[in-house]
């Protein structure tokens, strides 16, 4: 009997019984994805022997065998390949269904990604006031770059994001609101005279901030458009870094102004560029038509509350 021929009789099977589980379809799914009991076992906060336990049982609902092992090693089956994409939707089906109720509370799973400088800045303020007024939503957190958590969006694996706008123009199918703006400013060394931050960034040494992130990107074009070819030092992908290592005298850096404070201790003198200054947008993401239109609205409102209220 080939797979599709045991799918399609165990799908009959189960819908006999309605003994499929879909906590154990999404322990499945997370075991395809991360390749090993252990790491999904660790993505899903459960031991790995109840998440074994949950591939098993699922294999008995179904009626063959999910999972081969050799040695230590546990890969899917060729058919445990297939049910993992199928119930990919079909988990992503129940979770948009549960967002299409007509209460004005909203309920069910949402999968947020974050970028690393946005959760400590927004998520941190948002998510205790969104957990108390709509405490039927589960909230799960992806984070990464804002490249990262854009590819996720565009995949669907996450239903939003708060993250940087990318150094091009977003495509037409995604839903923008812009939250905070941050400045791009000239960090030096305390003890550095030099006060016109262009002639620092001509002349001392330079700490780049990676060009694989977009910050590092919109970084480099501000650098090409005033023709500065700065003498680099080293490059990094970690304001915190770039910010010790300036302190320490290593050079000067074109970094974004920050709404999170620097480390403790450092001596670092931030110059401005004026009307100069490139700057980059933190804003809230997520595609048109999505059935989570409506809570991603919501979490937008607080968000802009908070922000109204702070600014106060």
């Amino acid at each position: 009997m080939t797979w599709p021929e045991k799918l399609g009789k165990a799908a009959f099977k189960a819908q006999e019984t309605c003994s499929v589980d879909t906590q154990f379809l999404a322990g499945f799914v997370a075991f395809a994805q991360h390749g090993s009991v252990v790491a999904a076992a660790r993505h899903l906060n459960i031991a790995p022997s109840t998440l074994a336990l949950r591939i098993r049982s699922l294999e008995k609902d179904l009626g063959f065998a999910l999972m081969t092992r050799s040695g230590r090693i546990a890969r899917p089956t060729s058919s445990g390949a297939a049910v993992a994409l199928r119930a990919e939707a079909i988990l992503r089906d129940l979770r948009e269904l549960k967002m299409l109720s007509d209460e004005a509370e909203p309920h069910g799973q949402l999968r947020l990604g974050v970028a690393q400088t946005a959760i400590t800045t927004v998520l941190c303020d948002v998510l205790p006031e969104i957990a108390r007024k709509y405490p039927n939503l589960e909230i799960t957190v992806q984070k990464g770059s804002s490249s990262q958590i854009f590819a996720m969006v565009n995949d669907a694996s996450v239903d939003g994001a708060f993250l940087f706008h990318p150094p091009w123009t977003l495509p037409k199918g995604f839903v923008w609101h812009a939250l905070r703006e941050e400045k791009f400013v000239v960090i030096a060394d305390g003890a550095e005279e030099e006060l016109d931050p262009l002639m620092l960034l001509r002349e001392r040494p330079f700490v780049r901030y990676d060009r694989l992130l977009w910050s590092g990107q919109i970084a480099e074009t501000f650098l090409r458009r005033e023709r500065i070819q700065p003498n680099e030092r080293v490059e990094l992908d970690a304001l915190d870094a770039i910010a010790v290592l300036v302190d320490r005298g290593l050079g000067v850096s074109l970094v974004p102004d920050r709404s999170i404070p620097w480390p403790a201790g450092l001596g670092i003198v931030k110059h401005g560029l004026g009307a100069l200054a490139p700057v980059r947008n933190l804003g809230l993401l997520w595609p048109i038509n999505s059935s989570y239109d409506r809570v991603m609205d919501k979490i937008l409102q607080e968000v802009l509350t908070l922000e109204r209220n702070q600014n106060q």
